[in-house]
């Protein structure tokens, strides 16, 4: 599964939907022809959360069987994350808000 990290996105919601489909959807979609795709955001507020939801879902939709899924969030969190996804080959079209509270493995 190849990672992509998306980053310096605008905070206003629908700039950062824009940007991301000018700069990032093409890399992704050429992507998605070799491989299944992890996509890793910064964490935003609920403002975020439809567009983010739509691209897991019609990215999945259009690329099917190749899984693709969006994180958010930050360091441990998106790592374990990542390794779960990698092991749920049923899951795909998910936006997944990460809060770092949970995630991984408990000491």
């Amino acid at each position: 599964m190849k990672r992509v990290m998306v980053d310096d996105l605008p905070d206003a919601p629908l700039a950062a939907a824009g940007v991301f489909h000018q700069h990032w959807l093409p890399h992704v979609q050429t992507l998605l022809e070799q491989d299944d795709v992890l996509l890793a955001l910064a964490a935003a507020d609920h403002t975020h959360r439809e567009w983010r939801k739509a691209i897991a879902a019609g990215l999945a939709r259009a690329h099917a069987p190749r899984r693709v899924n969006i994180v958010a969030g930050s360091g441990l969190a998106i790592e374990a994350a990542a390794a779960y996804l990698a092991a749920a080959p049923g899951v795909t079209g998910q936006y997944l808000e990460l809060d770092g509270e949970g995630a991984g493995r408990r000491q």
